[in-house]
């Protein structure tokens, strides 16, 4: 064995390999070390082999050790799975390269080429459990000693790409530089090869090779010919990227990472972001690696006030254009947002430097997001085929938020190498193109989660990655326009628009089916003669029997006699909107003068599609019935039960009556008629405007079309106009409340507290209370409104109320643009994002269970903390394990681990705890930002369809003269329309659903986190100010948990429901 001061030429060649960290070191030490063995580079596996035989070097040992574990699986056959077979490799980036590894490992000839020289990308990439294990298990450490120590999940691109690179050119993979791959050379004759078209001046030897198989991984911006793209488009998002210097300073290791905080539920940290700085994001993500690097998502306003962007323009290539951009604005403005997010902790920022020399911070577009309608192809010319497959970005590309690019792309690049072994086996073209997109299928669905959890088994086979595999879900015949013969054009799909979400349920059908329908519904009521869909409903009686007819208990028609048609119709639209989830698109008023026979056929087309399945009988309709939105439902009273509060804190009860702002089951009796209250009219603010104000927007005047109306406590508003009246940010579904006092809507952040100061060191934004579930389900007799509670101490009536003042987004844009520095001593600094530790304290002290790990998660496989083991006595892991912890979480874990004998037993535990609580951190920012991207789908989605119905309107409404036939398309072409957008409120009602679920998680937390900090204090020492603000923090802690505890519930009910209405329907 060599010593480790040997003099060998050989030795010195290896270790400057190992230790090299530019692309041309590693190239030129690897090149040193083949000529002193008398080797050539890219000689396939037997390179590999004759290089681990000469070089008896004790540094090596462990590194041959870990590729001949891999190499040895059996799914390689030694090495000669595809000893026939030879493949180019397009882009040397991660999935490229990890591709190229896999298919050496086969035994195939791999040729990479790829058009840049350097590896300079600093961005810092999330790394799942098993890519961790994988990476270690390629030799990872031995060429990256800091690789994922302590809790660290991540690495740069860069340190990524230097890795597997070095694998790759141990195993054989010929590698040209500077050389970009322009497309395919087809044969030219019978028994000659493909070709690739290369630039500039490729080698004479690499110009005449021809290969069997094309992998491309050349990035989103190149697809190979013959593949079709799907854009996926949504609002505009502009990200921003920062690598600042890593001095790797005592200050700098104590900084806590920030796996991702969102705006969709820590609404009060970036509302603290822009008053002190002007800075306004909707999330940002903090990884420590080579550098210190900060993604975020930037608002475009914000981004033109602050003078980043110099104008506003449509285009998104021309607004992030180098000509739009100023540099030194935009450096300022990451610079800004880093050290407000670290808490100025991390001291001056300096900026690492990009491939050009320069700040390596930039700003970049992911509005739409590309992905491949297919991931194979076969092209076939002279009798010479060729596979095709994609892997990386140009196969999908990540949204950056979620943390999933790099492992999908490794998990793609198995599959591409899955379908070489099985090509090289000799299965039918179809046959391997089939099971290819049977795997594509699983792709965008893949997470930790529904993987199989052991990742030491994770192998080139499919069924050692996927549970419940199936890989005859795409079978040959749906493939065949995937395989090219001859010189035939591609057969190209055409491109699909932004998903319109969840399929219609049912179609409205004709205007004479919809009448029928209402017909049958209505038959039998006294008084209700349906002979039309416009006068037969002036008088609001056949909309409340047709409302009867599918919720018997909700009202009857008896009591509603005395009233007025204006009343009774106002009645009844209200009772569809909060009992049935029924939205109105017109006013009571237009339904009595039969001015809007569109859209009151419109508004029964809802009734139409949602019911038309059930059965014409009395008896209550179950909630979920097609085309009901419980969710829909659950977040109207959620509103509703917001609005209450707001009526409770200002006390502005009615006549000292409690004023009811919600239709409740059961209120409907003799006793109890169908009356307004004094003070709030029974007809929403929407019913007293003029007959020419109907079709007006509340907010701006403009007029409706019926597509573009939303309705909000009666009133009638664009989607674009219904925004805060503070940071005008859009209003989602239970996300907003309405002030009593000046009748603007707010976000929650906004919404005026009476005679309270807004706390913006909080939680976040006080929750509504939510309704039990007893609110969303068919009541059977009085029902009574949840407890209201106060979400914080009411002030004596000694405190004077402030006066709101009110400014317009003018005065507001002004304002924000001044320099104003806060003063600290008058306000404390803003809190930071929870760190890890925290998260860590919380997980342990909340569910200690065998070493501190929560039963119910997904467990990190066994395997990855054997090598957490195996690893921890390197010098390197010591520097790194050590993550900076408060004093009190410290204690705790220290306590609960001797207690319970962790420490003995799993000397890992403070580690892996810190891991795992991280891993929770992100899959809740994932969660959060997969939530807002599809919101921001179904908005751009939302507009889509409201421009094509104004289209359908007006010629509607304009063209008299045009024939029968033409109106009744064009009428069933807007209700169809009318039917798409119900499908995409829902969903978007059930992701609200979710954000709700979210901010509760982060309110119940910082609650928690404040309990402690009065629980851990000696009860001797505590003043009566302490107990009594413990106090009240517990019974807001209660609240939240009781508030979770209903949705919990809601939840449960509506799956149940779901599955009874399932077996109904199959029975």
């Amino acid at each position: 064995m060599a010593s480790p001061t040997s003099t060998n030429p050989a030795h010195t060649h290896f270790e400057s390999f190992l230790q090299a960290q530019l692309c041309q070191d590693v190239l030129s030490s690897f090149q040193g070390l083949c000529g002193t063995l008398g080797l050539e580079p890219g000689g396939g596996l037997p390179q590999y082999h004759k290089i681990k035989a000469q070089l008896n070097y004790w540094s090596a040992k462990s590194l041959w050790a870990k590729l001949d574990k891999r190499a040895g699986q059996p799914v390689y056959q030694q090495g000669r799975a595809c000893t026939n077979i030879k493949c180019l490799v397009v882009g040397a980036g991660p999935c490229g390269l990890r591709a190229a590894v896999e298919l050496a490992m086969l035994g195939a000839r791999v040729v990479l080429v790829e058009k840049r020289t350097k590896f300079s990308r600093h961005n810092v990439l999330h790394l799942w459990p098993f890519t961790i294990h994988d990476l270690r298990a390629l030799g990872a450490k031995k060429f990256y000693g800091r690789f994922c120590t302590g809790t660290l999940d991540h690495i740069s691109i860069r340190q990524l790409q230097l890795l597997l690179l070095k694998v790759a050119l141990l195993l054989g993979v010929e590698i040209h530089w500077g050389v970009t791959f322009t497309g395919l050379q087809p044969p030219l004759r019978k028994g000659s090869g493909w070709r690739a078209q290369l630039q500039p001046n490729p080698p004479a030897q690499l110009a005449s090779y021809e290969f069997d198989v094309l992998i491309s991984a050349a990035g989103g911006k190149f697809v190979p010919e013959g593949f079709t793209v799907r854009e996926m488009r949504g609002k505009l998002a502009i990200g921003i990227t920062a690598n600042f210097v890593n001095r790797r300073t005592v200050e700098e290791t104590q900084v806590p990472e920030i796996s991702g905080v969102a705006r969709i539920y820590n609404q009060s940290f970036f509302q603290s972001l822009l008053k002190a700085t002007g800075i306004d994001l909707e999330n940002i993500v903090y990884y420590k690696d080579d550098t210190h690097y900060f993604v975020m998502t930037a608002k475009k306003q914000c981004l033109l006030r602050l003078g980043v962007l110099l104008q506003d323009w449509q285009e998104t290539d021309r607004l992030l254009g180098s000509a739009n951009v100023v540099p030194e604005a935009l450096q300022r403005f990451a610079q800004a947002a880093a050290d407000f997010a670290t808490n100025g902790k991390l001291g001056k920022l300096e900026f690492a430097k990009d491939a050009h020399g320069r700040p390596d911070v930039s700003a970049f577009d992911f509005t739409s997001m590309m992905r491949a309608e297919s991931s194979a192809r076969v092209q076939e010319k002279h009798g010479s085929r060729l596979l095709l497959g994609l892997v990386g970005d140009c196969l999908v590309e990540p949204f950056w938020p979620l943390g999933t690019g790099v492992a999908r792309g490794f998990l793609a690049a198995f599959d591409a190498a899955w379908m070489v072994k099985q090509w090289a086996e000799g299965a039918g073209p179809l046959e391997v193109l089939a099971e290819r997109e049977s795997l594509y299928q699983l792709l965008s669905q893949t997470s930790p989660e529904n993987m199989h959890r052991n990742v030491a088994q994770y192998g080139l086979d499919p069924a050692t990655r996927y549970p419940n595999l199936n890989l005859r879900a795409v079978t040959p015949n749906q493939v065949q326009d995937l395989y090219d013969v001859v010189t035939k054009e591609p057969v190209r799909k055409k491109s699909d628009k932004t998903d319109t979400g969840k399929p219609a349920t049912g179609s409205a059908g004709t205007q004479e089916e919809l009448l029928r329908w209402c017909q049958e519904q209505t038959a039998g009521y006294p008084g209700v003669h349906v002979t039309d869909l416009s006068s037969s409903w002036a008088d609001g009686l056949a909309l409340c029997a047709l409302v009867h007819q599918l919720r018997p208990g909700l009202l009857e028609p008896s009591e509603l006699q005395g009233l007025g048609a204006l009343e009774v119709t106002a009645w009844a639209l209200k009772v569809a909107e909060h009992e049935l989830g029924i939205t109105p698109v017109l006013s009571a008023q237009a339904v009595v003068a039969g001015s809007d026979p569109l859209g009151l056929i419109a508004y029964l087309s809802h009734f139409h599609s949602a019911f038309k399945s059930m059965p014409h009988s009395p008896g209550p309709v179950s909630q979920a019935s097609p085309g009901t939105s419980s969710a829909v439902l659950f977040l109207g009273k959620l509103q509703r039960t917001l609005q209450r509060s707001r009526v409770k804190e200002n006390g502005e009860d009615a006549g000292g009556k409690k004023q009811r702002l919600e239709v409740e089951a059961g209120t409907l009796s003799t006793e109890e008629p169908p009356v307004p209250e004094p003070r709030v009219p029974l007809t929403p603010p929407s019913q007293h405007q003029e007959a020419g104000d109907r079709d007006l927007c509340a907010l701006c005047g403009e007029h409706l079309y019926i597509l573009e109306r939303l309705c909000a406590n009666g009133r009638f508003f664009h989607r674009s106009c219904f925004r805060c009246h503070t940071c005008e940010a859009t209003l989602w579904p239970g996300g907003y409340g309405q002030h009593l006092g000046d009748g603007h809507f707010y976000c929650l952040q906004h919404l005026p507290q009476p005679g309270r100061k807004e706390d913006s060191s909080n939680g976040g934004p006080e929750s509504p209370d939510l309704p039990t579930p007893g609110e969303n389900s068919t009541p059977s007799g009085p029902s009574t409104p949840p407890a209201l509670q106060e979400a914080s101490p009411v002030p004596s009536p000694s405190q004077p109320t402030r006066q709101l003042i009110r400014l317009s987004s003018l005065e507001r844009q002004r304002l924000s643009s001044l320099n104003l520095t806060p003063d600290p001593a008058m306000e404390p600094p803003p809190k930071p994002p929870r760190s890890c530790s925290a998260l860590a304290r919380q997980a342990l002290e909340g569910s200690f269970a065998g070493w501190g790990v929560p039963v119910q998660r997904p467990s990190v496989p066994v395997a990855m903390e054997e090598e957490e083991e195996e690893s921890s006595s390197s010098s390197e892991e010591e520097e790194e394990k050590d993550v900076a912890l408060d004093s009190d979480t410290e204690q705790a874990l220290l306590t609960l681990a001797k207690n319970s004998g962790t420490m003995k037993k799993y000397p890992t535990w403070r580690r892996t705890l810190l891991r795992h609580a991280k891993e929770e951190e992100m899959k809740r920012f994932c969660k959060a930002q997969a939530i807002q991207r599809r919101l921001n789908e179904i908005d751009t989605a939302l507009r889509e369809l409201e421009a094509e119905g104004v289209k359908l309107e007006l010629a509607l409404r304009n063209q008299s003269s045009s024939p029968e036939q033409q109106k009744e398309l064009w009428l069933e072409q807007l209700l169809q329309l009318v039917q798409k957008k119900n499908g995409l409120v829902a969903e978007e009602a059930e992701l609200m659903i979710t954000v709700q679920e979210l901010k509760l998680e982060e309110k119940q937390w910082h609650l928690d986190q404040k309990l402690r900090s009065y629980m851990n204090r000696e009860e001797a020492l505590k003043t009566a100010a302490d107990r009594q603000a413990e106090d009240q923090v517990l019974r807001k802690l209660v609240d939240v948990v009781n508030q979770r505890d209903a949705l919990i519930r809601f939840q449960e009910e509506r799956r149940l429901s779901e599955l009874a209405s399932g077996t109904g329907v199959q029975g």
